[in-house]
């Protein structure tokens, strides 16, 4: 939605709107960014991956996690997991070279299990482009 119809509908200026924005995107509170179905984009495929680490550090580990490639999200989680991932795939980066190129540059992990998703129903991903 444009600035100026936010700032109508609030009764503001649209600077007062533009720097609240730009406040909370340098507050790290807001991040603008295209989402769409990942069903939508060819060539793509969303896993999600369950890791169980090997000692409690779990936020340092999923912050780890965080930085490999293909990875959307991560989430601490209780179950039987520690951590949960959404991780992106595409013919020229597949599940072999994610385990194999990327978690393998990691230590104290004692499991990984993977679930392929076959359809999702309200899961939105960030747009990349190649």
């Amino acid at each position: 939605m444009p600035f100026k119809k936010i700032a109508d509908s609030l009764g503001v200026s649209e600077g007062t709107i533009r720097g609240r924005v730009k406040r909370l995107k340098e507050e790290g509170v807001l991040d603008i960014t295209a989402l769409v179905n990942p069903d939508a984009m060819p060539d793509q495929s969303i896993v999600m991956v369950g890791v169980r680490l090997q000692d409690m550090d779990l936020v340092k580990k999923g912050e780890e996690f965080s930085r490999l490639r293909g990875v959307i999200s991560v989430c601490v989680v209780t179950g039987r997991f520690d951590l949960i991932l959404t991780v992106m795939l595409t013919k020229d980066f597949p599940m072999v070279k994610f385990y194999t190129e990327e978690v393998s540059k990691l230590e104290k992990i004692r499991a990984v299990e993977t679930f392929v998703v076959y359809k999702s129903f309200n899961l939105k991903v960030p747009l990349t482009l190649n």
